[in-house]
């Protein structure tokens, strides 16, 4: 991506000959319609289709404006205030494989010729400089997980199901979909159809598709690139998938927990760092093939900072039902496989953070699909960087399984249980210093008051467990 610090909207533009370039590129492609989309503060695109004959308006700043904080829960601004103005990132520039007269580019936020305070891709932008001006960039990986359903008669159902319902016939005690061939042959005419986009159209380098242990729960395994490219994938792809399930008269959810038998849908974080002068070289292997000490160093920072990223990657109520051990009536067993405390291992899944046997990249566990990738990956990358450079101590990793450790070898171990719901993670982001000064202390302000309020109303919802539970017992 390009390190330059614009300071003026004048100075983010791209050149004209490029954006000529660009629109000649679409005309030819048939595209009809611009989806200029910018990012708001819950990680979702929001956007004001546009006629191509509109492009070199919408390149030069002079497409639609947008009033921000009337609809992205910011309201710091008043209805007399200034729009925000969209500028679009050339470097985004791709045809919809769902729908080819339509193109989408990623824009960042303009105000008052100064880049948005709230805008959440300009944010990762300035933490890339960052980064960059200590010496490193950040790449990522994202291991995403989402559950493809249908509606039958009014209700949600899993979409790819052949067994009978619950209560209805018999069905496999244990974890019966997860990388189970028949299952996975079931989903092809869905799945298939994504391999072809992601790994033929979109050149993401897609590994493999797996079926999830939840019935009709998918992973997809794609190539990483560096943060900011990562961050636009995800966001790209959760549309994507969403799209295409349409298409089958399906619809796909990225709740991390629907059902207290589903496993829960994560977004692994998978990390690695590159010197800025040496750039193709992964600093975590050693030229021996070993992991290199830097990688103990970055594993540092983030548990440094471990509750706060934990509060933006796990970003929901909802979030929190998945990051325990075991769970009575699940759906393969009782074992989540879900990360439970703040500390690190060797291929230990029950850590927050996997070093893992078959690459050298720092894996966080603690990251689902409702996060805010671009705010996720930029708290990740500086916490990464500040381990670096200060050369923080991680101490000894904890290799044991967590889920059978007792509570007082896991206290001795020094490790720190994840937050437990979303309110302590949300007052850990709140005490964080380097978090508010990374993400930006209004942007931070603004989660924590957006997310202490759905805490909030989630308190005040009676729930079927709580009616089940006290209603005739008291």
């Amino acid at each position: 991506m390009n390190l330059s610090d614009p300071q003026t909207m004048a100075e983010a533009l791209a050149p004209a000959e490029r954006i000529a370039e660009a629109g000649a590129m679409l005309a030819e492609a048939g595209v009809k319609y611009i989806l200029c989309c910018w990012i708001d503060l819950l990680g979702v695109p929001k956007t004001k289709p546009v006629p191509l004959s509109d492009w070199e308006r919408l390149c030069q700043g002079k497409g639609p404006q947008f009033a921000v904080h009337s609809v992205s829960f910011v309201p710091e601004l008043g209805p007399a205030d200034p729009d925000q103005i969209m500028v679009p990132d050339l470097d985004s520039l791709v045809i919809c494989p769902w729908d080819k007269t339509m193109a989408w580019v990623f824009a960042d936020l303009w105000w008052r010729d100064k880049p948005y305070n709230v805008c959440p891709r300009s944010a990762l932008k300035r933490i890339v400089r960052e980064c960059a001006a200590k010496g490193y960039a950040v790449f990522a990986g994202i291991e995403p997980e989402f559950i493809v359903m249908r509606w039958q008669d009014g209700k949600p159902v899993k979409a790819i199901d052949t067994d009978p319902p619950p209560g209805e016939g018999l069905r496999p005690r244990r974890q019966a979909f997860g990388y189970d061939v028949e299952h996975s042959l079931d989903s092809m005419d869905y799945l298939g159809e994504l391999i072809d986009i992601i790994d033929g159209e979109l050149g993401w380098d897609l590994h493999d598709v797996v079926a999830e242990g939840a019935y009709s729960q998918f992973e997809l395994d794609f190539g990483y690139t560096d943060v900011l490219a990562m961050a636009d994938r995800l966001v790209f792809l959760r549309i994507l998938v969403k799209e295409i399930a349409k298409k089958h008269g399906m619809f796909v959810t990225f709740m991390p927990k629907p059902t207290i038998g589903d496993w829960r849908s994560g977004a692994h974080l998978n990390t690695s760092m590159q010197a800025i002068d040496n750039l193709g070289t992964n600093i975590f292997e050693t030229a021996d093939g070993a992991w290199d000490e830097r990688a103990l160093l970055a594993v540092a920072g983030l548990l440094r900072h471990g509750g706060a990223l934990t509060a933006i990657a796990c970003s929901t109520v909802n979030s929190y039902n998945g990051l325990v051990p075991r769970v009575g009536g699940f759906e393969g067993g009782t074992v989540t496989w879900a990360p439970t405390h703040m500390t690190y291992g060797y291929n230990n899944r029950s850590s927050m953070l996997r070093l893992p046997q078959a690459r050298f990249c720092i894996e966080n566990r603690a990251s689902d699909m409702c996060l805010n990738p671009y705010l996720a990956l930029g708290l990740t990358a500086a916490a990464m960087t500040e381990g670096v450079v200060e050369k923080y101590n991680p101490g000894p990793p904890l290799n044991e399984d967590l889920y059978s450790m007792s509570e007082e070898a896991i206290v001795k171990s020094g490790a720190q249980r994840l937050p437990r719901n979303l309110l302590e993670a949300v007052e850990i982001l709140r005490d964080d210093d380097f978090a508010k000064q990374t993400i930006g202390e209004q942007m931070h302000g603004s989660f924590i008051a957006y997310k202490v309020d759905e805490w909030e109303r989630y308190h005040q919802a009676v729930t079927d467990w709580e009616v089940e539970e006290y209603l005739r017992l008291y």
